[in-house]
């Protein structure tokens, strides 16, 4: 199943749900990732500010996958 994930609140619920599927403690996860407690905690709260290396690692532990898909050419966002 593929999800459009917009916010750090959706990655937060789906590492959430995804944990829970696997019956798997937010301690046990935190173990398991080389991360803390605190961490699983702030990620899963939707914590706008998390580490994406760290948020990469907890999603590669629970088997979640991402694509990244551009936009098409000339139509990206300039600033």
């Amino acid at each position: 199943m593929t999800n459009r994930i917009p916010t750090p609140a959706d990655i937060g619920a789906l590492v959430r749900s995804t944990r829970k599927a696997t019956g798997l403690r937010q301690d046990e996860l935190a173990g398991a990732c080389g991360v803390g407690l605190r961490f699983i905690v702030d990620l899963e709260a939707g914590k706008p500010t998390a580490q994406i290396g760290k948020a990469l690692q907890v999603l590669a532990a629970l088997g979640v996958t991402m694509t990244l898909t551009p936009p098409p050419e000339g139509k990206g966002r300039r600033g």
